[in-house]
Formats: C-alpha cells, structure tokens, sequence
C-alpha cells in the first residue's frame, strides 16, 4: 500500500469529523496534515462550547497545577488532543500514528498552493448554531 501525505483544510469543517478521518488515515500509514485549524467548527452554542473547555482547563485546578492534568488552549493543539482521543495513543501503534499527524494554525508557507483533501459530510449546515475553534481558544485566553 502506498503511503502519501493527506492536506486537509478544517475551515468549516466539524471538529470531531475531521479528528476522526486524521485518526483513520494516520493508523494506516499515510502523513497526515491540517491546516486552519483555528477555523474548525464547534458545534452547538457557544456557551455549550465554552462551557465543556473551561471544564477541561478547571481539572488543573484540583491538586498541583504543575503535574496536570495539562490542556492547550491553543486551537492546532486542542485540535491535536482531539485526533489523539480517537487513537490508541497508549500502544506503540497509536503513538506512531499520532507522530504522523501535523496541525497548523493559518496555512505554512510549505503547503500554500498545494492539493487539498476535501472530506465530505464534515460541512456544518448554515441553519445550526455553531462557533469557530479560534474564537473559543481567544476567549479562554489563548494568543496566536
């Protein structure tokens, strides 16, 4: 089987669809890369959205905030831990895989211009409440 480099653009794309598709093609060998990170969709209120990150990053409270639990605030990382979630990241394959997913914020100068994948079904619809990945980080304090 042929192993190739999958560029993947999550401007309007669900966080969680475009994890899950990263997380496949990662276990099968291919490099995986995500640009815009910062424009990935979130869906359901912003509230809703601030509301379960804010939990996450309150888990640091309980305890010594040095030893963790640790969670980014920024969107390529955030974006990063969800693609880690649906990979056995425990096992050797897992972490293979995982170090061959890359996220960027905006787009690099290295992969302006090149073929983008299109990943159907992982387009919100314009009638859903939604907020952007960007807007979610800016808010719990992250600057890019």
């Amino acid at each position: 089987m042929e192993k190739k480099t999958i560029i993947m653009n999550a401007e309007n794309s669900i966080v969680g669809r475009l994890a899950s598709f990263a997380a496949k093609n990662a276990l099968e060998g291919n490099q995986v890369v995500i640009i815009n990170a910062e424009k990935a969709i979130l869906t359901g209120s912003k509230q809703s959205a601030l509301s379960r990150m804010k939990r996450k990053l309150d888990l640091r409270g309980k305890g010594n905030p040095r030893k963790g639990p640790k969670f980014s605030r920024m969107p390529d990382r955030v974006l990063r831990r969800a693609v880690r979630g649906m990979l056995p990241f425990t096992s050797r394959r897992g972490r293979e895989a995982l170090r061959r997913v890359m996220v960027f914020i905006s787009v690099p100068a290295e992969f302006q211009g090149k073929e983008l994948t299109k990943l159907p079904g992982a387009k919100v619809e314009k009638r859903k409440k939604y907020v952007e990945l960007g807007e979610v980080c800016r808010l719990l304090g992250a600057r890019w």
